[in-house]
């Protein structure tokens, strides 16, 4: 067979091929194998996009029929993509990728109007970017906004894989093609219920704290990554008690006196100074910490994603002028029950 027969046998053979995968595969049969590919389960893969497992199992058979080739291979319990299931990956992420950009080529024609915006933040911050988002919406109403909240680990594989416009994170890596922006602090603090021992001293050490059962989020948390440094700089060793999946669930357990707990001072911003959780009088404490605002420069950003960021970067003052004011509750809190301790003591 001739090199141009050749050549034109293979070029019927992917035209024929991509005949076959312009009728069968859908977008959202694409959106569901990435989404099976980064999270490594059917289950997860299910619940992020509101389907039924069976109805995610059998769009992966179909997309697996059309090509031919199994697109999933099991490996410790984790479903990740074969070889070719790779390939599958990187063409569905840049297909979704060319639409986003479609979309914000369309809202830039259409000014801020209309549009879509995508954010992710890290656990903590949903104790203000929902407000900071509801508060947007009113000034842009047909803008339509989604928000993923998981924890740090999580939102770097999305920001690896380009699923949201922005993000709001508490700690940053140094890459190329990022940009971190600092906007607002985040002062981390050592938490523990209200009838404590230790809410009746002064000055604590790390080395005392180091001696109460610790509360501690879960592997890939920010908090947790912070809460263990700051012991290891001492050559401490924690007594790890529990780990838990959330903040809300360390504060219930920390109420329930199972012990103490390093938190965002953010996570008390609900309750206030006179909830069930106290801020212990820890040296060096709180933490000094900042939020950032991240996004990739492989994609331009679009005028709605822009305007957002601005705005985001406005409320910085007001998100610290909230937080000093909550420590200034607790400080006054606990200076009057100083008082009557010294008092008692007299």
């Amino acid at each position: 067979m001739s090199k141009k027969m050749e050549e034109e046998r293979n070029l019927g053979v992917t035209g024929e091929l991509q005949d076959q995968l312009l009728r069968h595969l859908t977008l959202r049969q694409l959106q569901i194998f990435e989404a099976i590919a980064r999270l490594g389960s059917y289950t997860r893969a299910a619940e992020e996009l509101f389907l039924t497992q069976p109805t995610v199992s059998m769009q992966i058979k179909k997309i697996s029929d059309t090509i031919g080739l199994p697109l999933l291979e099991q490996v410790d319990r984790r479903h990740r993509p074969s070889e070719i299931g790779e390939e599958l990956c990187r063409a569905t992420r840049a297909i979704f990728g060319i639409l986003n950009d479609l979309e914000n080529s369309i809202a830039a024609y259409k000014g801020l109007k209309r549009g879509r915006l995508r954010l992710g933040v890290v656990t903590t911050a949903k104790y203000f970017a929902p407000e900071i988002l509801g508060e947007f919406c009113k000034e842009y109403p047909e803008i339509d906004v989604s928000l993923k909240v998981t924890n740090r680990e999580r939102v770097h594989e999305r920001l690896k894989h380009g699923e949201d416009d922005l993000y709001i994170m508490g700690r940053t890596q140094e890459e190329p093609g990022l940009v971190s922006i600092p906007f607002a602090p985040n002062p981390m603090v050592v938490v523990a219920g209200k009838d404590h021992p230790l809410t009746k001293e002064q000055d604590i050490s790390l080395e005392r704290l180091a001696q109460e059962p610790l509360l501690l989020r879960e592997p890939g948390s920010g908090i947790r990554d912070i809460t263990m440094r700051k012991f290891r700089e001492l050559n401490l060793k924690p007594k790890v008690r529990m780990e838990l999946g959330s903040n809300e669930a360390i504060k219930h357990a920390v109420v329930g006196g199972l012990g103490i707990s390093m938190l965002s001072l953010h996570t008390l911003s609900l309750e206030g100074a006179t909830g069930p959780v106290d801020i212990l009088d820890v040296q060096d404490f709180p933490l000094q910490r900042q939020w950032y605002l991240v996004y990739s420069t492989e994609r331009e950003l679009s005028i709605i994603t822009q305007t957002f960021l601005e705005y985001v970067k406005g409320k910085g003052v007001e998100i610290e002028a909230k937080m000093n004011k909550l420590l200034g509750d607790f400080d006054l809190i606990h200076q009057e029950r100083w008082r009557s301790l010294s008092r008692e003591k007299k």
